[in-house]
């Protein structure tokens, strides 16, 4: 039954994660640095605590008492990892929900597996694995080799997007009503790519908060495990550096485009617009929320990150059918770009499968 519900939890954050900005998608009249940090709002600010005091009794004296090196690093590593999560929303802007997240979330796999194993390679930590461990043992390799594969598949998508592009005679806008720029949001996919890995770093670097949280649950119901909501104080720290990076840049593209006005213009939907903008943002924090859940259920890390992975790129791409962001292609760039993405799920896989060779 554990599984069952693990399978369940971690399809819920996937929906949540892979369709978070079909809300945004919606919104009229507002520029894209207006929707994105009212959302941004609900997503690092509002809804986090609100979890926290819903499953962990007084989680703001665990955060007044943990050290002030964990909240600096904690915070540090989400403001990194903010700007990863900004450069996602102009990535998907940029290429689109479908090819967008499927390049972006493949990057992120890529860059989440070297970039720790490289850091664990010259700061050596218990229990973490080096860059050593992957390229001289099987499971290692193996993870290697499903990096590759990503690799490949990210090389198909992205000229499924050239072919796109000049199929469409570089237009601007796709039949979807993406701003399809396809450097643009390749650059942008690889910057949130490796910063995407800094999330991670920030869980470990607030590990002692969470820790915490367990003890006193655990006090208050023996012989019942582990906590399932434990990481939801830490994700409270994480998130306010994620909000500092994406609430600064916001600000300044409102000041340079002249758009503070969105904010009032009553020549727009505004309650609609402020309504979509708090589900799309509610919508992105519920992908942790439900990782964690399902990753206690199933008791596998490996196991946990192949789903949660998987389930976000089918789920995007669904979106992306839906949406009719490849219309007006030919057969052969539409079967390039279903390649692509078929290569880079079958590389997340391997590389899970990989992990779950650990001893």
């Amino acid at each position: 039954m554990g599984i069952i519900l693990g399978v369940i939890f971690h399809f819920i954050g996937g929906f949540a994660s892979g369709s978070f900005y079909m809300p945004y998608k919606k919104v009229k009249g507002w520029s894209w640095e207006t929707f994105w940090i009212v959302g941004g709002l609900f997503s690092w600010l509002i809804v986090p605590p609100i979890a926290a005091y819903l499953t962990i009794p007084g989680f703001g004296s665990i955060i007044n008492d943990a050290p002030s090196a964990v909240i600096g690093t904690t915070f540090f590593m989400g403001l990194l990892w903010g700007i990863g999560g900004l450069t996602y929303g102009l990535g998907v802007r940029y290429l689109g929900v479908s090819l967008g997240s499927s390049i972006i979330l493949g990057l992120c796999s890529l860059f989440g597996a070297i970039i720790p194993s490289i850091y664990y390679q010259f700061n050596p930590t218990e229990g973490k694995d080096t860059f050593h461990d992957l390229i001289t043992t099987p499971w290692g390799q193996l993870v290697l080799l499903g990096l590759f594969i990503c690799i490949v598949g990210i090389v198909i998508s992205g000229k499924a997007g050239g072919m796109k592009d000049k199929e469409l005679g570089g237009a601007e806008v796709d039949a979807s009503g993406s701003e399809f720029k396809l450097a643009k949001g390749l650059f942008l996919a690889v910057v949130s790519g490796v910063l995407s890995a800094c999330f991670s770093f920030g869980i470990e670097a607030g590990s002692s908060m969470g820790a915490v949280a367990n003890d006193i649950w655990k006090a208050t119901h023996p012989d019942q495990g582990e906590f399932l909501f434990k990481n939801n104080v830490i994700f409270v720290v994480i998130l306010w550096g994620g909000l500092t990076t994406n609430f600064i840049w916001c600000m300044i593209l409102n000041f340079r485009n002249k758009t503070f006005s969105d904010y009032t213009n009553k020549k727009t939907p505004l309650i609609n617009n402020y309504v979509l903008s708090a589900i799309g943002g509610t919508m992105w924090f519920l992908q942790f929320f439900f990782y964690g859940m399902g990753e206690s259920k199933m008791g596998n890390g490996a196991s946990s990150w192949i789903l949660h992975m998987s389930f976000i790129i089918l789920v995007a791409n669904m979106w992306g059918l839906l949406l009719r962001e490849w219309k007006g292609v030919s057969k052969k760039t539409s079967r390039t770009i279903i390649i692509g993405i078929a290569t880079i799920i079958l590389s997340v896989i391997v590389v899970g499968y990989g992990n779950s060779l650990k001893p």
